[in-house]
């Protein structure tokens, strides 16, 4: 069974920092990408970063390229996402996920996290 935990949210002022932790539960393979993605109130859930359990590869969503650093420790199965130089905008819900398969459209994620509220005030 697997289980994604999210943690670290909270308030901050812009121009600040907060870490994000998500905590995996269940087998890994080198085919596994680990997602933070993010939904704010009335818009549409938005891709963040990605990483490969090897840490091979990573993605970044140009909004957060250069601020945003993805990490993952193999040892611990956990999945980091360090916030730098936040924005107002960048105000919404983070999600931890997980892709097992790859589909037409790309990336497929098919477990998520419950989410936790990140707020930044200016």
């Amino acid at each position: 069974q697997v289980q994604l935990v999210e943690s670290g949210g909270g308030l901050v002022q812009a121009g600040g920092s907060l870490k994000l932790s998500c905590a995996h539960s269940g087998r890994t393979f080198s085919n596994v990408y680990m997602g933070w993605f993010r939904q704010a109130p009335g818009k549409e859930r938005e891709f963040v970063a990605a990483i490969t359990w090897s840490g091979g590869s990573v993605y970044y969503a140009d909004s957060v390229k250069g601020r945003f650093i993805i990490s993952r420790d193999n040892a611990k199965k956990t999945v980091s996402l360090q916030m730098n130089s936040l924005k107002p905008e960048d105000t919404a819900v983070y999600y931890c996920a997980r892709s097992d398969r790859i589909g037409r459209t790309g990336r497929e994620y098919d477990y998520w996290g419950q989410g936790t509220q990140v707020t930044v005030s200016s």
